[in-house]
């Protein structure tokens, strides 16, 4: 019998993402990684979340280290890391820093950033393509990085190369997508915004600063597009384009928000609570997992 090396690595890619998906149960967490501390991580494991992902995280993964080196038990992700901003060597050494230290416990996420930031990104698949294969030439395992993957030709390469995706800024119509052109093995991890307020109004005001800036750029606009929303309802996103990616309302309705996710195929879904200027985001950790039906450590 002939045993092909496509065979052997997706048997390999398969293993490693059904170890990942063992550890991280359905719920996670997404913050902004510059400017913060391991409390909000500390918080995430203590109140039994599967994971907490960072975003703007640079090729140090410093502040996942310092959440790893202060919990014994939660997953944590970058989310992401941006391929023209790091070199691929000294992302893969921090890599393996972390996984000496605490094995199985990280797991690498990568993408684009923004490109309208940058020249490079004219030509993604290709940038995409070249990061990955210095990571593995570097013995990072491809199945322990996931890709911040919106479009179909990203996603294809995130299903096809690496463990899996982790889409941003999405809606549970984009995760059942995304998984048709995925597959069943890769691993799908959205992020889904919300906010913890019950009156609409209210919620959407909070929602805005944050969802005006994603509107303004091109791959979040597209992505939008393809999912049936129009340029002119992005042009002026007040409810329409706001109900379709912020979640708020009472806790069962955060609560299907988030299972909306789920149903629609994703292995476990990140939460990136949005709250009000000057509030305690510990406070928001634990509302959320009430909400949830988590169990505290």
């Amino acid at each position: 019998m002939v045993h092909h090396p496509t065979d052997a690595r997706e048997k390999s890619l398969s293993a490693v993402r059904e170890g990942i998906r063992d550890r991280l149960g359905r719920y996670g967490l997404w913050r902004m990684g510059r400017d913060t501390g391991p409390s909000f991580g500390i918080a995430a494991d203590r109140y039994g979340f599967g994971s907490v992902w960072y975003g703007g995280v640079g090729a140090d993964l410093g502040i996942p280290s310092q959440v790893l080196a202060a919990t014994d038990r939660i997953v944590v992700g970058s989310g992401i890391v941006n391929i023209f901003a790091t070199d691929p060597n000294e992302v893969a050494a921090s890599y393996h820093r972390l996984q000496a230290q605490y094995p199985g416990r990280f797991v690498l996420g990568i993408g684009l950033g923004h490109p309208e930031r940058t020249e490079r990104a004219k030509h993604p698949l290709g940038a995409l393509s070249a990061f990955l294969d210095a990571l593995v030439s570097e013995g990072v395992p491809a199945g322990r990085v996931v890709v911040a993957g919106l479009g179909p030709r990203v996603l294809a390469l995130s299903g096809e190369q690496t463990g899996g995706a982790h889409p941003y800024l999405v809606t549970p119509g984009h995760t059942r997508w995304a998984r048709e052109i995925l597959g069943e093995s890769p691993l799908l991890i959205p992020e889904q915004r919300l906010v913890l307020e019950v009156d609409r109004e209210r919620a959407l005001m909070i929602a805005r600063s944050g969802v005006e800036f994603y509107l303004g750029l091109r791959n979040y606009r597209l992505n939008l597009q393809r999912m049936g929303i129009s340029a002119e309802e992005l042009d002026d996103p007040w409810p329409r384009v706001t109900d379709a990616i912020v979640v708020s309302g009472t806790p069962g309705a955060v609560k299907a928000g988030l299972d909306a996710h789920l149903d629609a195929g994703a292995d476990h879904v990140l939460a990136q609570i949005v709250a009000p200027e000057g509030s305690d985001p510990i406070e928001d950790v634990a509302a959320l997992a009430a909400a949830l039906g988590l169990t505290p450590r």
